[in-house]
């Protein structure tokens, strides 16, 4: 597959499939895509909590989705997430570490796009209650959920015109558009 397409195509997903869970292979999998990615210093200082069944579904309630749909409480029963990676960084993580957080999130995405999954990362999420049902080893603190299963939300990036909202939207149909701005907006310069 022609990489370009398969990026337009592992949008943000906020709707799955519950009655086809992802199982702990699953996960396993995606940590082992995630293992192989670049780290700063290879340092790796990234580490992940697997979240499946009962805990997944624990989990959940903590987590806040699509700030930007007003009307939109987020997944309703029936299109919830299978399963959470959590990853954790050490307390006090220098800057660079996030670096390394991004690249693993977008690695898990990309991977489980590749496998008809969806993959919604979160940085919305009640840290209290999410530490005190997850109970990561000290010094670990958890720095983003990624909600992950079925994906059965379409998903759109478009065009967004110069100087308009970015704001996503959904359609009639449910289709959720997202707008992305265009290369010539994007790029500043071209220097030979």
């Amino acid at each position: 597959m022609d990489f370009l397409p398969f990026v337009q195509k592992a949008r943000t997903c906020r709707r799955f499939a519950e009655d086809k869970p992802l199982r702990k292979t699953d996960l396993d999998w995606l940590v082992e895509c995630a293992r192989f990615t670049p780290s700063a210093r290879n340092a790796q200082v990234v580490r992940v909590i697997e979240v499946l069944d009962q805990s997944a579904e624990a989990l959940f309630p903590l987590t806040h989705w699509a700030m930007a749909l007003k009307n939109w409480k987020g997944p309703t029963e029936g299109e919830r997430p299978t399963a959470f990676l959590a990853l954790l960084l050490p307390e006090k993580s220098p800057t660079i570490s996030y670096i390394d957080l991004g690249i693993i999130a977008q690695t898990i995405q990309l991977a489980a796009t590749s496998r008809g999954w969806g993959c919604c990362i979160i940085k919305s999420f009640d840290q209290e209650k999410t530490t005190a049902l997850l109970k990561p080893e000290s010094p670990y603190e958890v720095e983003l959920l990624l909600g992950l299963g079925q994906a059965v939300e379409v998903r759109k990036a478009v065009d967004a015109e110069r100087g308009k909202d970015l704001t996503y939207w959904r359609d009639e149909k449910g289709i959720h558009f997202v707008p992305k701005r265009t290369k010539e907006e994007l790029v500043l310069q071209a220097l030979s």
